[in-house]
């Protein structure tokens, strides 16, 4: 009988050992888990309802969602894939639902769902889950692997280090010789303190085009004004690809916004039809675009040295165009992250270079596999971290229940 060690639980660790059991009843299978309170992340994640992942089923579409991990991702997911992962779920007795957003949750709508679902399959296949088991350290012995933690030490035919963004498993990982390129933050909002948007909490636009000011790194989608700054898809999507970049800049940078994520040239000749068509009524008055909120748009004008109580005829050409940078390139300066909500997420963890994406397993020892987030794979929100733990966890299941 083949004895498996999984370090760390969470959404990952479990996934790999149900379905490693049940590919391989055989198996001996123990999970280790550092903290008296199993499966805290799933609990929290999609604001306790759990995004288990996104209604995207295409492959080549899906791994756009990854700002790294994406090329390593595209032959795994041809293995199990979004649609995979709704049949999983639901064999199990958890029907998962699609949202507007292509959010997928659990049609009971809680996290505890997910959980519940885990926890009654490890019982039935009789997995082994021990709580406050820190793992101390790994080393080999002939053929087999020795697990210390603080209360005793395992031995196992095969390790699987499933800890997720975890400062000590990634220094337990570089005992084993391996690199970690080094964690820096990914899925935060932006810090901005700008007149423009003061007192406008709350405020949204559908369709925003966020860039970094002198970088190649540009994203698209609703934006939403917060009172620390810019939220919004767009700006974590923004933030999740330009993790690194940012990091290295200590979170001091330009933000270009197209609020309307159209031209400028095009947005100068719309108003300047404006102003022969509405010459008589207040620019103040209304926003031209039903995506511009009136409030915004006052703003807007203010900003761009129009009077209250200017008509369309009063403005000048100079002003005009000010109106429309304001409204397609403005720059705001931003100045620190704020993290997003409860789910911290980083970019970094164990060098991809170094793993067999076909087992998920270390290309520098064998019977030693990585699944999850302690890999240097990240992704967007959305629920696209998860699928990678499903993915990864059923792979590396597949190789685990070889004899």
């Amino acid at each position: 009988m083949s004895k498996i060690i999984i370090i760390g639980g969470g959404a990952a660790g479990y996934f790999t050992a149900i379905n490693a059991k049940e590919m391989n009843p055989d198996l001996e299978i123990i999970i280790l888990e550092k903290s008296n309170d199993v499966l805290q992340k799933v609990k929290i994640s999609g604001g306790g309802r759990c995004n288990v992942t996104h209604a995207c089923f295409e492959p080549k579409e899906l791994v756009k969602f990854y700002p790294r991990g994406n090329k390593e991702l595209l032959g795994p997911f041809h293995q199990f894939m979004t649609g995979d992962t709704f049949e999983w779920f639901e064999n199990r007795g958890v029907p998962l639902k699609i949202e507007d957003d292509n959010r997928v949750f659990p049609e009971a709508n809680t996290s505890q769902a997910i959980i519940n679902c885990f926890q009654n399959s490890v019982d039935d296949l009789g997995i082994k889950v021990l709580t406050s088991c820190g793992v101390n350290s790994i080393y080999q012995e002939e053929n087999q692997w020795v697990i210390n933690t603080k209360n005793q030490d395992f031995i196992a035919d095969k390790v699987v280090i499933a800890a997720g963004s975890s400062h000590k498993i990634w220094e337990l990982c570089k005992t084993l010789n391996h690199t970690i390129i080094e964690p820096v933050p990914s899925l935060f909002t932006f810090n901005i303190k700008d007149k423009r948007l003061t007192d406008l909490l709350g405020i949204s636009v559908p369709n925003a085009t966020v860039k970094i000011v002198n970088s190649t790194f540009e994203a698209s989608g609703p934006l939403l004004i917060t009172h620390w700054g810019m939220s919004g898809p767009a700006v974590l999507k923004l933030s999740a690809f330009g993790a690194r970049f940012l990091a290295a800049k200590n979170y001091q940078y330009n933000v270009e916004v197209n609020w309307i994520s159209k031209p400028t040239s095009e947005i100068v000749a719309f108003l300047s039809n404006l102003k022969q068509r509405e010459a008589r009524k207040t620019v103040l008055l209304k926003s031209p675009f039903p995506e511009i909120s009136k409030r915004l748009w006052e703003r807007f004008v203010i900003f761009s040295d129009i009077k209250v109580t200017d008509n369309w005829a009063d403005i000048t050409n100079i002003q005009l165009e000010k109106l429309a940078n304001e409204l397609t390139k403005a720059i705001y300066n931003a100045n620190g992250r704020t993290t997003f909500k409860d789910e911290f997420v980083t970019a970094g963890g164990v060098d991809l270079k170094e793993i067999n994406f076909k087992r998920f397993e270390s290309k520098l020892h064998k019977n030693v596999f990585f699944v999850g987030e302690v890999l240097d794979i990240d992704a967007v929100t959305g629920g696209f971290n998860f699928q990678n733990a499903w993915t990864s966890g059923y792979i590396c299941a597949k190789a685990l229940a070889e004899n």
